[in-house]
């Protein structure tokens, strides 16, 4: 269904909400972590063999949105590979949040404790020779952002945009009228051929969801 792709990228299924973590790399080994919601010590090892096995060198932490089971491991990420976090601002408060998620729910929570960096949309995120564009998609949360990279063809997609669905907007922040628009207004102007990786379940493709997703018709 999809065409090769330079850039590398692989998919890790993490924590009980079974969370989409994303790893892509380019020839350089150059590395990010997109949405790393790994829990606990074996699956933070999963990313460390990942990363040894493959002489990967870790840039930076991209974040989709600030819901607990997107950050539950960004801690143990930033301090493993001394790295930092980018995040859209608007979603501040929802990593604050995600301890009061996690404790409701008995699930250990580690504070993110490093540098916190802004992300706004049409900023360029760069590692290696790779660039990633940011997309602005409120309405699952205030701060939701999508990243595409255009030279591959790729949105990672976070909780906006589903095979078949869309992202849930019933939890604090969530709008449903504003997730339409947004997904109308920025996502599916795109390139159809776009692989759409989101934050849970299987890919699909920017064409495919304009012409079948129920919730855009």
């Amino acid at each position: 269904m999809f065409e090769e792709i330079f850039m590398k990228i692989k998919t890790f299924y993490f924590n009980p909400i079974r969370e989409c973590c994303y790893v892509a790399w380019d020839e350089t080994g150059t590395c990010v972590f997109i949405d790393p919601g790994c829990y606990g010590d074996r699956e933070l090892q999963r990313l460390k063999d990942f990363v040894a096995d493959n002489q990967l060198h870790p840039a930076k932490i991209l974040l989709t949105h600030g819901h607990f089971d997107h950050i539950l491991g960004v801690e143990d990420v930033a301090r493993t590979w001394a790295i930092d976090a980018w995040i859209h601002p608007a979603d501040h408060e929802q990593m604050v949040r995600s301890g009061e998620w996690c404790a409701q729910l008995g699930l250990a929570f580690k504070p993110y404790s490093g540098t916190l960096h802004d992300i706004a949309d049409g900023d360029i995120i760069s590692f290696g020779e790779t660039e990633l564009k940011v997309i602005e998609t409120p309405g699952h949360t205030q701060g939701g952002v999508c990243f595409l990279c255009e030279k591959e063809q790729v949105l990672f997609a976070g909780d906006t945009l589903f095979a078949g669905s869309i992202g849930r907007t019933d939890h604090p922040g969530g709008d449903y009228d504003q997730l339409i628009a947004s997904i109308d207004r920025k996502l599916m102007s795109l390139d159809g051929d776009i692989k759409v990786l989101p934050g849970h379940g299987p890919a699909t493709s920017i064409g495919y969801e304009r012409a079948t997703n129920p919730f855009l018709h």
